[in-house]
């Protein structure tokens, strides 16, 4: 039977697992796989295996509950291999890798970062600081006629967003990451201009908490700066 993967831990790990489900309905048990230095905690992976509220909470608590007693590298969700021994043989074959990443990460959570700013203040920021627009769209109110000019205000603007987008998470990234040991800068999506990962160290969650708090309020009431965490670090296995 398909074995789902859930995350891989050092032997000496207290695995406090006893309380908690697997992924599937119904639910199953989870047991863990040994080599040598490594464990990995696994259950049966189901026939049918879905994003489903229920099986992504049972996945996150696994790792949760890991977290909590010491360090791991959490799978993200889905993962399956074949059988146990499958998955034994990856940890005798990466295991030197595998412990590399967990002393990486030993002491470590995961803080991911999205931060937008409101597309109207935006706008008005750029016709107040943009002679070049401010004409353009002055024209255009005054009822000119030419269809050149919306595009040639269109085509401005987007490119004094993404200049000055890019220089705001450029600013952003430099105010925390002194206060974390790694970070991961994934593809923004929607209105937001930054999304990045953030390696902190637990003795220095309060003050990247606190970094990131001064950091939103200086920016103010026209930037949406959402922080979660603490994580499992799922961006830096």
């Amino acid at each position: 039977m398909a074995v789902y993967v859930y995350s891989i831990v050092a032997n000496k790990h207290p695995q406090r697992l006893d309380d908690l489900d697997g992924v599937g309905d119904p639910p199953t048990t989870l047991r863990t796989v040994t080599s040598e230095k490594l464990t990995a905690v696994v259950s049966d992976a189901p026939e049918e295996l879905r994003p489903k509220r229920r099986d992504l909470g049972a996945h996150q608590a696994v790792q949760e509950r890991l977290m909590a007693d010491g360090t791991v590298l959490p799978l993200q969700f889905g993962f399956t291999a074949h059988d146990d021994d499958e998955v034994r043989n990856v940890l005798a074959e990466r295991m030197e890798e595998f412990i590399e990443r967990l002393q990486a990460l030993e002491g470590c959570v995961e803080y991911h970062l999205k931060a937008a700013q409101d597309e109207d203040a935006l706008l008005r920021q750029i016709l107040l600081d943009s002679d070049d627009a401010r004409g353009l769209n002055e024209q255009i109110k005054s009822g000119a006629n030419s269809p050149d000019l919306p595009l040639a205000l269109g085509e401005l603007v987007a490119k004094e967003v993404q200049a000055r987008e890019d220089q705001l998470a450029v600013s952003v990234l430099e105010a925390l990451r002194g206060f974390a040991r790694d970070e991961r800068v994934s593809e923004p999506t929607g209105n937001d201009f930054l999304s990045v990962s953030f390696l902190v160290q637990r003795d220095n969650e309060d003050g990247f908490r606190t970094a990131e708090k001064q950091l939103a309020d200086e920016l103010g009431s026209d930037f949406d700066l959402r922080l979660r965490g603490p994580l499992p670090a799922y961006s830096f296995v």
